[in-house]
């Protein structure tokens, strides 16, 4: 089931990269964020209420707190770094360097998360990292 989500949530991710260059369009990209992150924010509420999950926010403990703050932030920064790029730069070239998260991603969870590094995740890696710079250039 989870590779479901995942495919979907790439696809949706791709979608958003084209909508998003699209609807930048002589918009100030910090604003862009701002409208993208309310309608994020309104969808997410929207959910909790509908799968009757909002009494759970009382029992979410500091640590969880600390790092969903931290992840949200992340978040933002990313998403205004991201948008700021779709405004400048050709969506072709601004997401395959996005995509690059997958790659950092599997570096720190092996790092912080102490995840399984296989060869074949390397090869991964590398293979990655070798197509990103071929899109690019």
């Amino acid at each position: 089931m989870w590779f479901i989500f995942a495919l979907f949530s790439a696809i949706f991710a791709a979608l958003s990269s084209i909508l998003a260059k699209v609807g930048i369009d002589g918009v100030n990209s910090n604003l862009a964020t701002a409208i993208r992150t309310a309608v994020v924010v309104l969808m997410a509420w929207v959910l909790v209420f509908i799968t009757k999950t909002e009494n759970s926010i009382l029992y979410i403990g500091r640590k969880s707190w600390i790092f969903l703050i931290l992840s949200g932030l992340s978040t933002g920064v990313s998403w205004l770094c991201y948008y700021r790029a779709l405004q400048i730069g050709d969506a072709s070239k601004v997401v395959p360097i996005d995509k690059l998260s997958v790659v950092i991603t599997l570096v720190l969870a092996f790092i912080f998360l102490h995840e399984n590094f296989t060869v074949k995740s390397l090869i991964g890696c590398i293979l990655i990292g070798i197509g990103t710079l071929i899109m690019v250039l």
